[in-house]
């Protein structure tokens, strides 16, 4: 069996949102699949996947799986995503192959469900406080234990500290006030998406004391020398009872190892779509395990990437839940074909069936399918 095709599709799911994903086919007829999303560049992405792919057409899946996985892993964003999308679809491929959910092609799982916490933000289309609390209530009702949310639209590190910018950040916190209680005691995490200056996130941190949030999620930009500002945020909520998270655009070992020895966060974020895909993800879980770091996959986008999570996720003992993407499109389920487990109570099953479990429907890659020559190339996802 050799690969007789590797190729990416990316689908136009939402006005903001765009898909990315990667499919390997065998010339026996199997296919895998990856996902290799990544917000405002799915055709660079795309280009990215037709290079490497090259170099793998004609070579059993297992022999191009490692051949990629030994490979150094590109420090340009697009070209990993389309080396994790590859490695994820080879990963299914080979899983097939062996008759084996890929959650046995690791090892021996330490766990059969995974649980989960709710990424409402994309999904509430209502920015007001009220907008954010509905959503959040709705969820908890529907049995998740964990919100996140990202409420600090518009601020930039530019405007932080403007008259601007605090406006903008009283408006974010007044979110999550409402979020807050709305939800009762229910783990909340507020996702930043790295808005801050340093006085701001400390500033805001501190206003956020008396909401008792359980992580608060890249405020600064992760680059060495935001360190000593980062180690200062961690003492500062760890002190308020809550974890500093991050790095969920860093990609391989070597990506997260630099925030990892300097104590940086308490919770690490690997994503399966730019770490370097499933083993890689594993071996970052590992590494966190040693230097006493949760880590808690970033999974705020498609099917695919979220099957791929739930699997791998199976195998870390230190990650406390799953990010899920919720409420965002229906489409999440309807594109896919197989067992996408339903995370009822705010738990997945893990997908049963030979490999990954889900495949892309044939129909919604016609329907959805992006027409890169008259739609411009302006979604993707955020978390």
């Amino acid at each position: 069996m050799t690969i007789d095709q590797i190729a990416a599709v990316s689908l136009h799911i939402t006005p903001k949102t765009i898909w990315t994903f990667v499919r390997a086919t065998t010339r026996d007829g199997l296919t895998g699949h990856g996902e290799a999303t990544l917000q405002g560049a799915a055709a660079a992405v795309e280009a990215a996947v037709r290079r490497q792919a090259a170099t793998l057409q004609g070579l059993a899946p297992d022999t191009a799986l490692a051949r990629i996985q030994a490979a150094p892993l590109p420090h340009q964003i697009a070209e990993a995503a389309a080396v994790s999308g590859i490695d994820q679809a080879l990963a299914d491929l080979v899983a097939q192959q062996a008759g084996l959910p890929l959650v046995k092609t690791a090892g021996a799982a330490h766990r059969a469900a995974i649980p989960l916490y709710a990424n409402i933000n994309r999904g509430t289309t209502d920015r007001r406080p009220s907008g954010f609390a509905a959503r959040a209530a709705e969820a908890v009702a529907r049995g998740f234990k964990a919100i996140k949310i990202a409420p600090f639209d518009d601020v930039t590190p530019a405007t932080a500290e403007t008259s601007q910018g605090r406006r903008l950040i009283t408006a974010g916190i007044e979110r999550i006030a409402a979020v807050r209680a709305a939800i009762g005691a229910v783990d909340l995490m507020v996702d930043c998406h790295w808005r801050f200056t340093a006085a701001a996130a400390l500033d805001t941190l501190k206003a956020l004391a008396p909401l008792d949030l359980h992580w608060f999620e890249c405020p600064l930009p992760e680059k060495p020398a935001n360190f000593p500002a980062l180690r200062r945020l961690r003492s500062q909520a760890n002190r308020q009872g809550t974890r500093l998270a991050g790095c969920e655009m860093m990609i391989g070992v070597s990506g997260f190892r630099p925030f990892l020895e300097a104590g940086i966060y308490d919770v690490v974020m690997p994503d399966v779509k730019y770490a370097g895909g499933v083993r890689e993800t594993l071996r970052i879980a590992e590494l966190a395990a040693a230097h006493g770091t949760a880590c808690s996959p970033h999974n705020p986008s498609g099917p695919i990437a979220h099957a791929h999570s739930v699997h791998l996720s199976a195998h870390i003992e230190n990650c406390p839940f799953l990010e899920y993407q919720d409420g965002e499109t229906p489409l999440f389920f309807d594109i896919v074909t197989g067992d996408l487990p339903d995370p009822t109570h705010g738990v997945s099953a893990l997908p049963s069936g030979p490999g990954l479990g889900v495949a892309l429907s044939p129909d919604a890659m016609q329907r959805y399918r992006l027409n890169q020559a008259s739609t411009s190339d302006k979604g993707g996802t955020v978390s």
